[in-house]
Formats: structure tokens, C-alpha cells, sequence
């Protein structure tokens, strides 16, 4: 017969008899509504660690770039199992990981973020209709991921004219921009990522300074020529969302979203794309991120998503 053992749950259990060992699989489904207060909490947490090694100040100043930088190091700080346990009353922590994926086919709700029909609206005014969020959502993610692709895979190169097909977005930028650093070419993704973080919170992607303005062009661009080219797709993209009167109306969009902002020097009643145009003309292109004098300014910590 084998060894008797003292210990009610076996050999392994712990000296205190009501212990229990369990293992807990949590599955969390999470949307970043508020960036800054993510990244606020998470800076706020990491300052509360403890780290041991012969550079604790290095490693404390590695994790809190990453979490100002990166939501999934922010949620990852904030989640840890260590973390999350300490907080829990008459339990240890035997150990854990913690895994973060992004979801693909996550999509905000336009539907709900963008009604057709309000209490405070008027018959006949205009709107940016769900559908229309929808696929501008998507052609600015879509230019946001292609411009950090063009970084990863071109760096610092500058633009050569008549090779502009080896580019997928900063190619087509005004010519003056052609041979600018990486730090801007990151900042000319994120205005893509800023405009369509906008429409995700149910906002109107109204830009803020030049690039903002350019982006916000380019993907209604991009998303005028896929309707036409590949109306099916659209389609299917759409799915439920509620039809509208005022779907697809790009007009609409350049009148409504762009130059709402007073630009210095300009004639107000001036068309905007012309507006614009004199605008990057006669600035640098470090100045294109520079936010208009009546436009709120963006948080300037947010990061980037690459």
C-alpha cells in the first residue's frame, strides 16, 4: 500500500486545510474608448512596480516608453496576473501569462454611432450617414496600414519621380513632402489612424491641421473609386447597416468635413481644396501637423499603432 499522507487534498496541498488550487481561464473582450486614460493608468501602475535587476531604473523607463506607446502594453501592465490578483483578498498567486490579440473582424457599430434620424435634427439636413462612416473608416485604416507598410519597407528612402508605383501612399503626397525623415512619415500614418479613431468614437472626422486634411482627401478618394470599381464588395461590407438618402455623398463630405477650420492668411469663401493647396504650398511640411488655431488639439502623447 502506498504512503499515507496527512494532507486532505494529497501530498502536494498546502499546511492550511481550506486551500484550494485552481486554475482560471478569463476571456475579455476589449474596446480602447479613451486612449490617454488607458495609457494614464497604465503609466500610473508601472510606477508602482518594484524591479529588481542590476538596472532597475533602465528597465522601469523600457516598460513605461512601451506602454505610452502600445494600448497592448498598457492593457498588459494593467492585467497582469500578478496585478490583478494582489488585488483579491485571501488568495496567492501560483504563477500565470497573460496573452493580448487584436481582434480582426472587430468593427465599431455605425449603426449606433451614426442615427439617421435624431431628436435635435431638422428634415433635409445633411449627415454623415453609417454607410458612409463605414467605408471611410475602413479606406483610412486601409491608407494607415499602407503608409506604415511604405515605412517599413522604404525607411528613409526619398521618393524618386517616375518610380511612384513602388509607393503605396507617400507617393502620393505633394512632391515637397518626397524626401521627409521617418518620424514624419509616422506622423502622416497616424493622421489616418487620428481621423478614422474619430469616426470609431461616433465623431465626424473633421481634420485638425494640413495632413489630417490630406489623409482625410485621400480616403475619400479611395473610397469614391471602390464604390465605383467594386460596388459588390462595399456591399457586402455594409451588411445591415441601415440605407440612407445621403450615402456615398462625397460632395457632402468635402463640403461638410473639410475646411471647417479658419486657416491663417485664407479667404474663407475660398474652395477648400484650393485653400488647402496654397496652404502646403506656402508651408513646410513639418508644419502640416501644426493643429489649426480653432481646432482642439490632439492628445500629443497618444503614440502610434506601429
Amino acid at each position: 500500500m502506498g504512503e499515507r499522507s496527512d494532507h486532505p487534498q494529497g501530498p502536494g496541498a498546502t499546511d492550511n486545510p481550506g486551500a484550494l488550487e485552481i486554475e482560471a481561464t478569463v476571456v475579455l473582450g476589449i474596446r480602447v474608448t479613451d486612449w490617454p486614460a488607458l495609457r494614464a493608468a497604465a503609466v500610473a501602475a508601472v510606477e508602482e512596480l518594484d524591479f529588481t535587476g542590476l538596472d532597475a531604473a533602465t528597465q522601469r523607463m523600457e516598460l513605461l516608453r512601451e506602454v505610452q506607446e502600445d494600448p497592448h502594453a498598457a492593457l498588459g501592465a494593467l492585467l497582469h496576473p500578478d496585478r490583478l490578483i494582489g488585488a483579491l483578498p485571501g488568495i496567492e498567486a501560483l504563477g500565470g501569462t497573460l496573452e493580448l490579440s487584436t481582434t480582426e473582424d472587430f468593427a465599431p457599430d455605425f449603426a449606433e454611432l451614426f442615427p439617421l434620424e435624431g431628436e435635435d435634427d431638422e428634415a433635409g439636413d445633411w449627415t454623415l450617414t453609417p454607410r458612409t462612416a463605414c467605408l471611410l473608416h475602413t479606406q483610412l485604416l486601409a491608407l494607415g496600414d499602407a503608409a506604415y507598410d511604405d515605412l517599413d519597407e522604404h525607411g528613409d528612402e526619398p521618393v524618386i519621380e517616375g518610380e511612384e508605383q513602388d509607393w503605396a501612399v507617400f507617393a502620393r503626397l505633394p512632391q515637397a513632402s518626397w524626401r521627409m525623415h521617418p518620424s514624419w512619415r509616422r506622423a502622416m500614418a497616424r493622421a489616418f489612424d487620428d481621423l478614422a479613431d474619430d469616426l470609431g468614437l461616433g465623431e465626424w472626422p473633421l481634420p485638425r491641421c494640413p495632413g489630417e486634411e490630406l489623409a482625410l482627401r485621400l480616403a475619400l478618394a479611395d473610397a469614391r473609386g471602390l464604390l465605383s470599381s467594386q460596388p459588390q464588395a462595399v456591399a457586402d461590407l455594409m451588411g445591415v447597416l441601415p440605407a440612407d438618402l445621403y450615402d456615398y455623398d462625397w460632395e457632402g463630405c468635402i463640403d461638410e468635413l473639410l475646411g471647417v477650420y479658419d486657416m491663417a492668411g485664407q479667404d474663407p469663401d475660398e474652395d477648400s481644396a484650393a485653400r488647402l493647396e496654397r496652404l502646403l504650398a506656402a508651408t513646410h511640411p513639418e508644419g502640416w501637423f501644426l493643429t489649426y488655431d480653432e481646432a482642439e488639439e490632439r492628445e500629443p502623447g497618444r503614440g502610434y499603432r506601429r
